[in-house]
């Protein structure tokens, strides 16, 4: 993949003027980055004490088959399953975002932490077989968050998400959002681009096909968004709001609610939502330490025996539900459905995906370091069996 080094501040091309692009301009750029830099710089005595494992972010691939951690010396990368510490790159100062293109060696970088390796306001594209940036956008303040597909570049930054084209950074869109200071964004993988932002409004999501030149704002929540995610195929998203007791499933096409997940009748903050990648399962983990399962749709599921061979269940799982679901039609409480399977981990801050295909299982993250799988039953339900768990980094 070429990829030219076209600098952009907040979404508007600016041609280099240095003569080579290994070579920092000096112009465009020379307000922000020295900015930048002293607040570098107020930190350097206070990073001295700081872990050098210390994690600053973790991110699962498009197809949840391997994730990064990005730490204040640079980041690693992990197969998911089979567990394997597969790559690490250290460049002796912060990472603190990563988006992996599948497991192409194209990578987006943004700088993180007390010494972060790039400023804070700035995408790079890194192709990792050069050792080396090969394009960059840059923007009036930090990013927030980035996502990549084979042909498009999505960056959230606090109240706007801007689409580019990967292969030169041409602009494609730009999308005002409600204030977004966790930069989420919900980008599908395969097929059709459909991409999910928060709305202007507050509580309010808008679902973007770009194959289908199609734009639907919905309301998701009464208060502000705070997770976000997209199936793989583009045809169903989830959010949860920051009171974090309900999650809602929707139908991208027009919006329409398919499902309403209840996490809990506490508040929560929900750290992170998967789609398994068939869409029969959806999983999310929450600062209460517990991550939670629940069956979506009335669709067949699938259960894979251990000879790998493939029947349809003829007992469809199904969300437990108030009993008092009678009453659904006075109170919300009782229309929304509970989590089909349980799993408590030691951390309460984790992210979560799920197994191989021919696994009911799920792989789960967490900021403390620990690599957890985990089996369920997919027609019992029930606590989930912990099967594996390893360190992501070494103790020193």
């Amino acid at each position: 993949m070429c990829i030219r080094d076209r600098r952009r501040v907040h979404g508007k091309p600016q041609t280099p003027k240095c003569s080579s692009k290994n070579v920092a301009c000096q112009s465009d750029h020379h307000e922000i980055i020295n900015k930048k830099t002293h607040t570098i710089n107020n930190y350097m005595v206070e990073s001295r004490n700081l872990p050098r494992n210390h994690i600053l972010d973790i991110s699962f691939n498009q197809d949840q088959g391997c994730f990064t951690i990005s730490t204040e010396q640079g980041f690693r990368i992990f197969n998911s399953y089979p567990f394997k510490d597969t790559f690490n790159r250290d460049f002796d100062s912060g990472i603190g975002k990563i988006a992996m293109l599948f497991r192409s060696n194209i990578l987006a970088l943004v700088g993180g932490g007390l010494r972060p390796k790039y400023p804070p306001n700035k995408v790079i594209l890194w192709d990792d077989h050069q050792m080396k940036s090969i394009g960059e956008l840059s923007f009036k303040s930090n990013v927030k968050g980035v996502k990549l597909r084979k042909e498009r570049i999505v960056v959230a930054l606090d109240q706007r998400v801007y689409v580019y084209q990967i292969s030169d950074l041409k602009l494609i869109d730009a999308i005002d959002t409600f204030n977004n200071p966790q930069g989420l964004c919900a980008l599908s993988s395969l097929d059709d681009m459909v991409l999910i932002v928060p709305s202007k409004k507050k509580g309010f999501i808008q679902i973007m096909n770009y194959a289908l030149n199609l734009s639907v704002t919905k309301r998701a929540h009464d208060s502000s968004i705070s997770a976000l995610a997209i199936s793989q195929d583009g045809m169903m998203c989830a959010t949860a709001s920051d009171k974090g007791t309900l999650i809602r499933v929707f139908a991208t096409k027009d919006g329409t609610q398919v499902q309403e997940l209840r996490r809990g009748v506490d508040k929560a903050e929900i750290y992170s939502i998967s789609f398994d990648r068939g869409c029969y399962w959806l999983a999310l983990t929450s600062d209460k330490g517990t991550v939670h399962i629940y069956a979506l749709g009335d669709a067949h599921r699938v259960v894979y025996k251990e000879s790998s061979e493939i029947e349809e269940s003829k007992v469809e799982p199904r969300n437990p539900t108030s009993s008092l679901k009678f009453m659904k039609g006075f109170f919300s409480y009782f229309n929304s459905e509970w989590s089909f399977s349980r799993f408590h981990i030691n951390d309460s801050r984790a992210v979560v995906a799920f197994g191989p295909e021919d696994k009911n299982a799920v792989i789960v993250a967490s900021y403390d370091g620990k690599y957890y799988y985990a089996e369920f039953d997919p027609k019992k339900g029930g606590e989930i069996r912990k099967v594996q768990e390893h360190k992501l980094l070494p103790s020193k």
